[in-house]
């Protein structure tokens, strides 16, 4: 299968997670943000919401009466899912990720928290959008993009030692994550807007500048 794009170690295929997995390589970790309350509308080729249910009278709309199925990830050494929290009752024992949102004078439309689930470890970590990096300064160009500070750490949590995959990639903040910390990622996406954003925000991502590894300074 050709990539949507690929360079540095990190590659982006464009279709159905479900069809291009069995052509990719052995996978480490999964690092994700599955869709979920949704259903991709093929006639359409776009998601739509529970609530869009008057866009084509003669198919029913699926999504919020079908829960996401988390069990073809849980092979995975290392798994991160976010959304966990709505299909809690098909997971195993794991650790939590809480991501605090709140910040200030918060805004009664946005949720306070969002929660992962991951398969190593017991207990609860908390995020905190006052830690350095994890309010945004990127701009948002997908509806449930998180800020590259948040997938980064989870992915050193995850502590993969091979290849990551997103299978819903969005618009790449995993890979993005992964390119900065040096590991090699696959990232999957049904739509090829998304992957068009990725694309070009791997393509003008600068690393950061490590002082550290200078001499004299």
């Amino acid at each position: 299968m050709k990539p949507y794009y690929e360079h540095a170690g990190i590659t982006i295929y464009q279709g159905d997670c479900r069809e291009v997995l069995s052509e990719l390589p052995p996978i480490d970790a999964v690092i994700s943000d599955p869709p979920y309350g949704i259903h991709f509308d093929t006639d359409y080729r776009k998601f739509t919401s529970g609530l869009d249910v008057k866009r084509n009278v003669h198919k029913p709309v699926y999504g919020d009466d079908e829960p996401f199925d988390p069990s073809p990830w849980l092979r995975f050494r290392s798994v991160v899912l976010w959304g966990a929290n709505i299909y809690s009752s098909r997971l195993p024992r794991g650790s939590w990720l809480v991501w605090d949102k709140r910040f200030s004078n918060g805004s009664a439309f946005l949720a306070d928290a969002e929660a992962a689930w991951m398969n190593s470890g017991y207990g609860i970590h908390l995020l905190s959008v006052t830690q350095q990096g994890f309010i945004r300064p990127e701009p948002i160009e997908h509806p449930t993009q998180k800020p590259v500070a948040v997938m980064r750490w989870c992915i050193e949590k995850a502590r993969p030692k091979g290849i990551i995959l997103d299978p819903y990639m969005g618009s790449g903040t995993t890979l993005v994550a992964a390119k900065h910390l040096g590991h090699t990622a696959i990232g999957i996406e049904i739509e090829e807007e998304y992957c068009e954003i990725a694309a070009r925000r791997l393509s003008q991502e600068v690393l950061p500048f490590d002082r550290s590894k200078q001499k004299g300074h």
